[in-house]
């Protein structure tokens, strides 16, 4: 299984500065050229830099260091300044040092100079003055900027689903998408977040991030807690999946909720849908229209098992991303594509 990876611990250091050169112009007849020692590149920085086409954190090695810079030469010839590596991150990566966050990489080919490349040494030329016509002078290049960095991603998913642990949400996302999260006959919950994209036929793709099982407590850290709560920040709309086989299936609505609002405020008031689960089994049937009576949000009955009305689901959440799509475009914004 590939899983998606969303922290990252990276070690990045620039590259060094080249150092000073150090000779004396020779040429016939010329017995005292001067100094011509050139100056050393500049070291080459680490630049993160966001790509909407990097979904994971999955390819982003521990340890990062830029070129080296080339040493000057004689005939004042500078030396080469080291190339910059870039590291590509998804879009949506918040970096962070010791716990501060740094920058927030929000936008497709947005950069952040994570270490900057070390200053090249200066050569003997440099130190040519009406005093000193002759410097043997030197200075060697500085060493790069050395870092340790965090990479947290939180997901831009268009749609969350969220649900307390065994609601469906792998089994729906496995039909709704080519998204393979683990499913089974006995309860457990998912331990990693997975996302799924909806193709439809105009080429459209929205991307629904399966946001792992929420517990009571989870704004408190408990259960996986604030780890997998970040993800619902960045999801444009949700859907919340209740499974309407259980006693009083609203309560479960209204705890999720409550987890939303505690863990951010105004989280549980994004656009959204419930989402009805295991509508195949009889005690689901009987309380589908208690359920319909306590919210004041459209519900869309359906089962994961069967695929029975998953249509309506798939047009419903389609109207959900053209909604999102519209607004973005009247406040001057790009929206989020996949």
């Amino acid at each position: 299984t590939r899983y998606f990876v969303d922290h990252r611990k990276v070690r990045v250091v620039g590259g060094h500065g080249g150092g000073g050169g150090h000779s004396f112009h020779s040429e016939p007849r010329k017995e005292f050229g001067g100094p011509d020692g050139g100056n050393g590149g500049d070291g080459g920085h680490v630049i993160l830099k966001a790509d909407q086409q990097m979904k994971s954190l999955s390819s982003v090695l521990p340890f990062y260091q830029g070129f080296h810079g080339e040493r000057g030469g004689s005939k004042n010839c500078y030396g080469a300044n080291g190339a910059y590596v870039y590291v590509k991150v998804p879009v949506g990566t918040l970096v962070k040092e010791d716990g501060e966050v740094v920058a927030d990489l929000t936008r497709h080919g947005e950069e952040y100079v994570a270490a900057y490349g070390g200053a090249g040494g200066k050569g003997n030329r440099f130190f040519l003055s009406n005093e000193n016509r002759a410097p043997t002078i030197f200075t060697p290049g500085e060493p790069g900027q050395e870092r340790v960095l965090h990479l947290e991603l939180k997901t831009t998913a268009h749609a969350g689903l969220v649900g307390f642990p065994n609601a469906g949400k792998s089994s729906l996302l496995r039909v709704l998408s080519r998204a393979k999260p683990a499913v089974a006959a006995y309860p457990f919950t998912t331990l990693n977040p997975h996302v799924g994209v909806v193709h439809y036929q105009d080429y459209e793709q929205v991307a629904v991030a399966d946001i792992p099982g929420l517990i009571k407590g989870a704004h408190q850290n408990r259960g996986l807690g604030m780890a997998f709560l970040r993800h619902i920040e960045r999801c444009r709309f949700l859907l919340y999946v209740v499974d309407l086989s259980v006693s009083q299936p609203w309560i479960q609505l209204q705890d999720l909720k409550y987890e939303l609002e505690q863990y951010k405020k105004g989280l549980s008031e994004r656009p959204c849908v419930v989402v009805g689960n295991k509508i195949d089994l009889a005690q689901s049937r009987l309380n589908l229209p208690l359920l319909k009576e306590q919210t004041d949000e459209r519900v869309i009955a359906l089962s994961a098992l069967t695929g029975d009305n998953l249509e309506e689901l798939l047009l419903h959440l389609r109207e959900l991303y053209d909604t999102y799509v519209k607004t973005e475009q009247s406040q001057g914004q790009s929206p989020v594509k996949w």
